[in-house]
């Protein structure tokens, strides 16, 4: 668990590193869908290595800490393993928090849990011969004005096989990610990945990382071949041809690289 010191930390530095691609106050009033909060996700990396760590820290998030966040009012909590991308083993651990000031709180409020402390003991007194992962990275992120709060796929509700492609862009410059940012949120572009069959989990900027500026986006679809013929549904797309060859929005003039995974959920994931 990160130190309520160090999570202050962290919040001033995302408030440095978002500010540049903040929106106006009246123009984030006016693109908020409904006027509807737009929800901070923590994006926790838990480094393991094979063998017994990863049943210790599924026992943790299973049984202490997704049941207390929950509590607390935090969620729904997503926990994934990496199938396709770099850092494996490892897991990853997707939390919706309604604001800034709650992602600081959750500490404290995990503490005066009155069922929290017990169920974590393992967890929290682990040995350093026994621990439960070996690094921790956190990243903080803001929804889309457009997409404010996770939109939660069907099928999590009855724990159906799925995946989930996690995908960041990397840009070189403020301007370039704010640029990259609005053909998403106002350039129409998640509307087509609905009408394609990319489902949207979440679109966020990054507020914290190693590249800022950057954005990160979750899909998730039922398996790999979906995945695949849905994303060439998607680049056929003429609409969106004619967007990327703009001048101005072309990926060259944009984007500096892109980081993408494919996760597999956990049998207890919400997500």
């Amino acid at each position: 668990m990160t130190h309520p010191t160090n999570r202050r930390s962290l919040l001033a530095g995302a408030a440095l590193g978002g500010a540049a691609l903040a929106t106006t106050g009246a123009q984030a009033k006016a693109q908020t869908r409904a006027g509807t909060a737009r929800e901070v996700y923590e994006l926790r990396t838990y480094r393991l290595v094979h063998g017994p760590m990863k049943e210790r820290l599924d026992a943790y998030l299973k049984t202490a800490f997704i049941p207390a966040a929950r509590r607390a009012g935090y969620g729904p909590v997503g926990v994934f393993t990496v199938a396709v991308g770099p850092d494996s083993p490892s897991v990853l651990v997707l939390i919706p928090h309604p604001s800034i000031e709650d992602f600081v709180a959750l500490p404290e409020r995990l503490t005066v849990d009155t069922s929290y402390p017990k169920a974590a003991a393992p967890f929290s007194s682990a040995a350093p011969k026994g621990p439960a992962y070996t690094s921790l990275d956190v990243k903080l992120m803001r929804a889309f004005p457009h997409v404010p709060r996770i939109e939660l796929p069907e099928a999590s509700a009855s724990n159906a096989p799925r995946i989930f492609e996690l995908r960041t862009y990397f840009s070189h410059s403020d301007a370039a990610g704010t640029t990259k940012i609005g053909m998403f949120d106002t350039g129409s572009e998640i509307e087509r990945f609905r009408r394609t069959g990319l489902t949207p989990v979440f679109f966020a900027q990054d507020l914290t990382g190693v590249r800022l500026p950057s954005l990160t986006y979750m899909l998730t679809f039922p398996d790999l071949a979906t995945r695949e013929r849905n994303w060439r549904a998607f680049e056929s797309d003429p609409a969106w041809r004619r967007l990327i060859a703009t001048p101005g929005l072309t990926d060259t003039e944009i984007t500096t690289g892109i980081d993408d995974r494919i996760l597999s959920p956990t049998p207890y994931s919400q997500i």
